[in-house]
């Protein structure tokens, strides 16, 4: 397989992920913040210009976040990425959609690059206070999932690969989090797939 990669954006969760079912994959770093998504060689792969993507073993490029981690679930059981059963599996998906459709695109997109959307830096500023509400939002909502225990939904799954990257991305921007949530990041960053990732970023 192929995955394109850029490290410290939301394609971290796809490759936790990667990392955790074993499988062999060569990965290709794509520099979102120089532009690379939209060089005319990464548009011919993926028209879409992003990250992440996957090149699968039959050669047809899988994207978004949701849809490669149910496929890595499925292709890959022996990891245990999602729990069994219907009920438990859509419960999975749904967490794991709010966090990159809701935490992510609504909350940490508006903090992290008001300037898609608007020029004036007070219209800026105002994006950014919005952003940072319904990132603070959403991670107490994470909050309140997790409980007590050790991961979001039981064992470690696709949600808690989409919760690590914004628990990153809510330390590196000092956004508060709980200190449920606080342990539940220091505990995925300590699994030995979180340590191949980091290798794949250096």
């Amino acid at each position: 397989m192929k995955f394109f990669h850029s490290p410290g954006s939301c394609s971290d969760g796809i490759a936790l992920l990667l990392a955790e079912t074993g499988a062999a994959v060569e990965v290709q770093r794509v520099n979102v913040r120089t532009g690379e998504q939209r060089h005319p060689d990464y548009l011919a792969t993926n028209p879409k210009g992003k990250v992440p993507a996957l090149i699968r073993p039959d050669g047809r490029l899988l994207t978004e976040f949701p849809a490669i981690a149910l496929w890595l679930a499925r292709s890959y059981p022996q990891a245990a990425l999602m729990p069994e059963g219907l009920e438990a599996e859509v419960r999975a998906l749904e967490l794991t959609d709010f966090i990159v459709s809701s935490i992510h695109m609504r909350g940490f997109t508006l903090v992290s690059v008001p300037g898609k959307f608007v020029q004036d830096p007070a219209a800026q500023a105002e994006l950014v206070a919005h952003g940072r509400t319904v990132a603070e939002s959403g991670l107490a909502y994470l909050s309140e999932v997790l409980g007590t225990g050790d991961y979001l939904l039981g064992g470690f799954g696709i949600a808690d690969a989409a919760a690590w990257y914004v628990l990153n991305w809510a330390k590196a921007r000092e956004i508060p989090i709980s200190d449920r949530l606080d342990a539940l990041q220091a505990r995925i960053s300590a699994r030995p797939a979180a340590g191949i990732v980091r290798g794949w970023a250096a």
